[in-house]
């Protein structure tokens, strides 16, 4: 690794060994590459396809441009480094990918539960759900969750940077993450940053009570429907938001309670990749691509590429 100045930091990544250190890279380009294709895929989609216009689609319209917002902060100046062999980066670039991470992060959680209260009204109230999700609700809940998100980047920046740094200012991970910036505080200029973790745990603790009460009545509903298809349909829906939900507060959660080691583990670099990497990447799948609907709007914009081709 290269030398740093002093107004910058050192990010260490996964490895010092240089072979690993590109092995790593490559795994993350194609990883990369894939939440690229799989979520632009999804917004070209439900942009062009007359039949994706509910609420439920521009949603997931919104939530894959966040994704690829999300993956693009961290990922290719971590493979951009790993292919140099250098690992410096700025003081404020720092803050700058501390900020955009924290806000993509925030509002990810936000538009999950937003996400979580549309599929209760169109299961739960499936009569007044025209009503109550028309497109001035959908549209101020997505602008809601971005400003949220914003507040969120600004509070846990703000209190982040504020601190005095002691000691090399070495960062052992692949992007300026928070919890290892605490480490390089002086003795206990960090409090006022555990302030504002803790309210912002509290703001997605909430977040993640008033979707797990959705579900609740999400599935209390389900189980009444007389037709098991309608419950077959109801669930496929409903089961892979859970699971995006449940994979990213519980791997994010884990990474942020937990102590952290001057040598990075196994766990550690797994429950990275699982939060930061893992949503972006596979939500296009488990998330999309399994849904009738939106496969055959897939299908007809290739057909519609293929045919614009062929002139």
């Amino acid at each position: 690794m290269a030398n740093f100045t002093t107004s910058g930091f050192l990010l260490m990544g996964f490895s010092g060994k240089p072979e690993l250190e590109i092995f790593y890279a490559c795994l993350f380009l194609v990883l990369y590459l894939l939440a690229l294709a799989g979520n632009m895929l999804i917004i070209t989609t439900t942009s062009l396809d007359d039949s994706l216009q509910s609420p439920m689609y521009f949603f997931l319209k919104h939530l894959s441009f966040l994704d690829l917002c999300y993956i693009s902060v961290t990922v290719p100046r971590f493979i951009y480094n790993s292919f140099l062999h250098r690992g410096n980066i700025s003081f404020w670039q720092c803050v700058l990918q501390c900020f955009v991470f924290t806000l993509c992060a925030a509002t990810e959680m936000a538009m999950l539960t937003l996400m979580s209260y549309d599929r209760y009204v169109a299961i739960c109230l499936p009569l007044r759900y025209d009503i109550i999700m028309d497109v001035r609700t959908c549209v101020h809940g997505v602008a809601g969750v971005w400003v949220s998100g914003a507040i969120s980047g600004v509070m846990h920046t703000g209190a982040t940077f504020s601190i005095r740094f002691c000691g090399p200012r070495i960062i052992h991970q692949f992007f300026c993450d928070v919890p290892q910036i605490l480490k390089l505080s002086c003795s206990n200029d960090y409090i006022s940053e555990v302030g504002v973790t803790a309210f912002l745990s509290l703001a997605a603790f909430l977040c993640f009570i008033f979707i797990g009460f959705s579900y609740m009545h999400i599935f209390s509903s389900v189980l009444r429907m007389p037709s098991a298809e309608g419950r077959a349909k109801a669930f496929s829906t409903c089961l892979p938001h859970l699971t995006v939900v449940l994979l990213f507060i519980c791997t994010g959660g884990l990474e942020y309670l937990k102590s952290h080691s001057d040598s990075p583990t196994v766990l550690d670099i797994l429950l990275t990749v699982m939060y930061t990497v893992v949503p972006p990447t596979f939500n296009p799948m488990i998330y999309s691509l399994r849904n009738k609907a939106v496969k055959s709007a897939v299908r007809k914009v290739f057909k519609r590429s293929k045919a614009y081709l062929c002139r």
